[in-house]
């Protein structure tokens, strides 16, 4: 089980105090207009007095995991150190013995074993895994192998009930009840693995109790399915306090049926290089709201520009799924095997139009195409932070903000922005985008934050009146 710790800060006092303070400035208020309900609480809806039955279905196809790595010899004699063990959970999801797990469950063992409800246990060999999502496949041999029904998570919703299965701390099999607290969790960090790449998030959130050793085991439904593989915990004390996360099944059975036919994850490619609408672009782009996808630059000859995406579209749908933001869209495409016809609806020029687009293969070493420098002062260009600048300036993985790519040397700003300068906020207002730094800048006096190299430091500049 991966845990996440939190850091909690106390501000509220000084947002209050200010929020009085406008209030006595700005004098009376209009009183709120409230909608009240004056009916005394409703009686619970009736519900089933077990779930026993609907678990007695799920409960023989989740087993226990048990990892071995022996040390490793750095010269010719052997280190003779204890072998390290680990312990996880995982789900029998097929007759043949194939078993959903987690990556970080299974990762760098050189054996693996496997316990079931019914005493037995068998070894297990890896089929494949996929850091980038953390699931993994195991399998194991055996007779009249247990296995689980498959639900949809797609269907999921926020309150539906839902049980963690798994062997927590080793004390052996355990199903803990909640809700599901949220669907599409993203942006959380927890699959990030130092080199710049977020993986693919897009977790089930429950406050279905998940501890050590949960970790591969089985998010089930009211019905018994499996409806995700538990994978990490939101903690202060690697505890559980009530903010688990499960990978959806359908993600993890996309995931397994390829590890299975081609021992990796085949991906769709898309070529584009796409960014998030804020208000302003929104604005700009004479769209309503923020929900979709802005095109900033398409790979030349790349599936997206062979199915006619220009820069300056914004990618509304995909396949007829709404997509809202960049990293939906990107879980999308991953989802889609090279050759699928995939249907876009884009917005351009503010009207709809409806393309139908050919996916590539997503390779893990295809160059990704990088938003176009914008000059933001004079004689200054800006690029935001990608992974080929995280590189060539040395930049650390967490770095966001824009970075100085070109300049010219009569520019007056030239000697406190050299390329490679990292521009973190401008006026006490943080900037990935050239269009939110821009909209900051001010005629007179700014403070901007920047590093140079691993040096932060705030820096004025002047802007002509």
């Amino acid at each position: 089980m991966k845990a996440r710790s939190l850091a909690v800060g106390v501000a509220a006092g000084a947002a209050v105090g200010f929020g009085l303070g406008l209030f006595l400035l700005r004098g009376r208020l209009p009183a709120p207009t409230l909608v009240v309900d004056h009916a005394p609480a409703a009686a619970p809806l009736p519900g089933p007095g077990t779930y026993a039955e609907a678990l007695a279905a799920a409960r023989p196809a989740v087993v226990s995991v048990y990892s071995t790595k022996y040390a490793r010899s750095r010269g010719p004699v052997a280190a003779g150190g204890q072998p390290e063990r680990g312990l996880g959970s995982g789900v029998i999801v097929s007759p043949e013995g194939y078993i959903l797990t987690n990556n970080h469950v299974v990762e760098g063992a050189d054996a693996l074993l496997v316990k079931l409800p019914d005493e037995r246990e068998l070894p297990a060999r890896l089929i494949g895994a996929d850091p980038k999502t953390d699931v993994a496949v195991i399998k194991v041999e055996g007779k009249d192998l247990p296995h689980t029904i498959i639900g949809d998570s797609d269907k999921l919703r926020v309150g539906d009930v839902v049980f963690a299965l798994g062997n927590p701390l080793d004390v052996g099999q355990t199903a803990t009840m909640g809700i599901v607290s949220a669907t599409g969790r993203r942006g959380l960090d927890l699959l990030a693995r130092g080199d710049g790449d977020p993986g693919y998030e897009d977790f089930i959130q429950t406050d279905a109790a998940i501890n050590v050793g949960n970790s591969g085991g089985a998010l089930v439904d009211a019905r018994g399915r499996l409806v995700g593989i538990n994978t990490a915990i939101m903690t202060t004390s690697r505890g559980n306090i009530g903010i688990g996360f499960s990978i959806p099944v359908n993600l993890a059975a996309f995931v397994m049926k390829s590890l299975v036919e081609t021992g990796t994850v085949v991906r769709g490619y898309l070529g584009v290089s796409t960014q998030d609408l804020d208000a302003g672009l929104a604005a700009d782009f004479g769209l309503k709201d923020t929900r979709g996808v802005l095109v900033a630059e398409v790979t030349p000859e790349g599936p997206a520009a062979r199915g006619g995406l220009l820069a300056g579209d914004v990618v509304t749908r995909f396949n007829d799924k709404p997509v809202t933001n960049r990293d939906e869209l990107r879980l999308l495409v991953s989802q889609m095997l090279p050759g699928t016809k995939a249907g876009l609806g884009v917005i351009r020029d503010g009207k709809p139009v409806a393309l139908e687009v050919s996916l590539g293969q997503l390779a893990e070493n295809r160059p990704v195409a990088a938003p176009a420098a914008v000059e933001l002062l004079d004689g200054v260009q800006v690029t935001p932070v990608s992974d080929q600048l995280r590189r060539e300036f040395s930049l650390d993985a967490d770095a966001a903000g824009l970075v100085v790519t070109a300049n010219d040397r009569r520019s007056p700003y030239a000697a406190n922005l050299p390329i490679g300068t990292l521009i973190e906020m401008v006026n006490k207002a943080a900037v990935a985008e050239a269009h939110a730094a821009k909209a900051a800048l001010r005629q007179g006096r700014n403070t901007l934050v920047v590093r140079y190299g691993g040096t932060r430091q705030f820096l004025s500049i002047e802007l002509a009146k």
